[in-house]
């Protein structure tokens, strides 16, 4: 199994509308409850840098392309993003209830 991260540094105008389409996504995955995926966004402590942690069962395709909130968010990052995106894939060596 392995895990994507993805950091984002976003300018400061536009954390809140990065946060609010993360929600929506949130929702859509929600709603539509896909088998063999994690997903989470977490705000750094400096209030402008965002993690994506996206965990895929090896025998799934990845569910976020298909939802038209997810192509949204990423309208909005693009938009609103201060630097490069940092985009890593981790490989899990151990977890517990976290993957």
């Amino acid at each position: 199994m392995s895990v994507l991260m993805v950091e984002s540094k976003i300018k400061p105008e536009g954390v809140a509308d990065v946060q609010a389409g993360v929600e929506k996504v949130i929702v859509a995955l929600e709603a539509a409850q896909p088998d063999g995926i994690r997903y989470a966004s977490l705000l750094q402590p400096d209030g402008e840098t965002f993690v994506a942690l996206l965990q895929i069962d090896d025998s799934v395709e990845n569910p976020l392309v298909g939802l038209p909130e997810y192509r949204e968010l990423l309208e909005i990052v693009e938009g609103v993003r201060a630097e490069p995106p940092v985009v890593e894939r981790w490989t899990v060596g151990g977890a517990y209830r976290l993957f």
